[in-house]
């Protein structure tokens, strides 16, 4: 487990640099909220988004996710924590007013960059009222 990395994944990397080419600035692995633990892989501070980008083998990722056949009393608990973790977390940022939008490792970057470029636009528009 020491080397699978918390922060800077190749998909991670390759989302944070077309936003940037586009324009966007924004913190990296930083956590929004204080008083919770968690941390978002992209954040926009000041239109209050959190991006997640998440391993498929961690968090569950219904397409490619796979139970592991040694140690399987450990690592399903484990696996499942994760899931509701980031279920809470999700859950309690909204809740604050915070967007937040979740990703795949697999999923195509250039996508992912749409996808945000889209939620944050409507974020401004929706602020403008």
């Amino acid at each position: 487990m020491l080397s699978n990395r918390a922060k800077n994944t190749k998909p991670e990397l390759a989302v944070r640099k077309l936003l940037h080419a586009r324009g966007h600035r924004y913190r990296v692995d930083y956590r929004p909220v204080m008083e919770l633990r968690t941390r978002g892989d992209v954040v926009f501070t000041r239109k209050k988004f959190v991006i997640f980008v998440d391993g498929c083998f961690w968090h569950g990722c219904p397409q490619h996710a796979t139970m592991p056949k040694s140690n399987s009393d450990y690592w399903i608990p484990k696996l499942a924590a994760n899931i509701e973790r980031d279920l809470r977390a999700t859950t309690a940022l909204k809740a604050l007013g915070w967007g937040v939008l979740r990703f795949w490792e697999h999923e195509d970057p250039a996508e992912i960059v749409e996808e945000i470029e889209s939620a944050l636009t409507q974020a401004d528009v929706e602020s403008q009222y």
